[in-house]
């Protein structure tokens, strides 16, 4: 059974489509390849997805059941949804008002173990598949056999 343990961060201050666009980068990939690939994304959200991995990754080491092994963990899910928004106002000519949204989101990383390799005891040699040809339909590929054309047939009467 895979260890499994998650993180979320509420109230982030940035829109969810913005966050989501970060979270598609290092989505199903390792947890090393995730902390580079944040490390080196120029978005600002980039670093505020770091630390909820990194806790993702502290919440799966103190569970149990988990291995030690850090290099088995992978981003299993990673996704922004939409949290509470701000309504502002902001003066506009004539008297007028323009409404500002202020966005703000819920990061979730949800981190996983991969299951161990087991390698195969009895492994087939690479040109057998195991199959046996069948004698009784062995038919060149193509067109199949079914039997005399209509013109023959009506040649034939």
């Amino acid at each position: 059974m895979a260890v499994e343990a998650q993180a979320t961060a509420r109230g982030v201050r940035t829109s969810a489509q913005k966050a989501g666009l970060v979270c598609n980068l290092f989505r199903n990939k390792s947890v090393n390849e995730a902390i580079a690939i944040l490390q080196f994304t120029r978005k600002t959200i980039a670093r505020d997805l770091g630390k909820v991995l990194r806790s993702a990754v502290a919440n799966i080491q103190q569970s149990e059941g988990f291995g030690g092994d850090i290099e088995r963990l992978f981003v299993s899910a990673c996704y922004a949804n939409q949290g509470p928004s701000q309504k502002r106002v902001r003066p506009a000519p004539m008297g007028r008002a323009y409404r500002v949204v202020k966005r703000s989101a819920h990061l979730t990383v949800q981190v996983a173990e991969r299951p161990l390799k087991i390698a195969r005891v009895a492994a087939k040699p690479a040109g057998d598949t195991g199959r046996q040809p069948r004698a009784d339909t062995a038919q060149p590929r193509g067109k199949a056999d079914t039997g005399p054309s209509r013109k023959a047939r009506k040649a034939k009467d």
